[in-house]
């Protein structure tokens, strides 16, 4: 899942994109207003954490403009957390809206939902044959064992579940679950999903499908 974050405080910033790293997310960090509206030219994001107090383009400004594209879903975050902060975010465009100081565990959560809500939709729990898959709590079995993966085989398995059986091809891999710094020629997804078909054992279930990518079969 490819996770913007739009955030001026470095400290915060940088605590922000390793954890949500960790959990799992492709993670880009805008430092202002204009570098957010930028890359969201440039990148498909899922969800877009939005800091309303932002340098350069006020966070209000971005939020009504990525709104009115419809292509991310918002969470803003603001030290101002009263009903009528919460109303006027919520009526710029924003989709949710969390207060500073917050808990990163409902970070993670309040992401995950928003992401359930992009089109189309999928479900909290993924599961496949005997593979089932947790986003929000970051967990996944097969035949009822831990399976212990890295974050990007996590976000690898994530995505070919999420495509209930579509082929998912190398490119949309590589932009799910890596970030904006990923180079395009790198072999890393072949690699990943390699060390996942080890992982996840017999009966094999991520199949190759020539020249268009990978899927997972039943």
């Amino acid at each position: 899942m490819r996770v913007l974050l739009a955030e001026d405080e470095q400290p915060l910033a940088g605590y922000m994109v390793t954890g949500l790293r960790r959990n799992g997310f492709a993670v880009d960090h805008a430092p202002d207003g204009g570098a957010a509206l930028e890359k969201a030219e440039l990148n498909a994001y899922d969800v877009v954490v939005l800091d309303r107090g932002l340098p350069v383009v006020h966070g209000d400004t971005v939020c009504r403009r990525l709104a009115a594209r419809g292509t991310a879903r918002i969470l803003m975050l603001t030290a101002y957390d009263t009903v009528e902060d919460r109303v006027e975010g919520l009526l710029l465009g924003a989709d949710d809206y969390l207060g500073k100081p917050f808990a990163f565990s409902e970070l993670v959560a309040r992401v995950h939902a928003l992401a359930r809500r992009v089109t189309p939709a999928r479900p909290p729990v993924l599961s496949v044959a005997d593979v089932v898959l947790d986003p929000a709590r970051g967990t996944a079995e097969r035949g009822g064992l831990p399976l212990a993966l890295t974050p990007k085989e996590f976000g690898v398995l994530t995505q070919l579940l999420s495509a209930d059986g579509a082929v998912v091809s190398a490119e949309t891999l590589l932009e799910k679950v890596w970030d904006e710094h990923a180079d395009p020629f790198t072999n890393a997804v072949r690699i990943t999903v390699g060390t996942l078909r080890r992982k996840l054992g017999d009966p094999p279930l991520v199949d190759t499908v020539t020249g268009l990518g990978y899927r997972l079969g039943a």
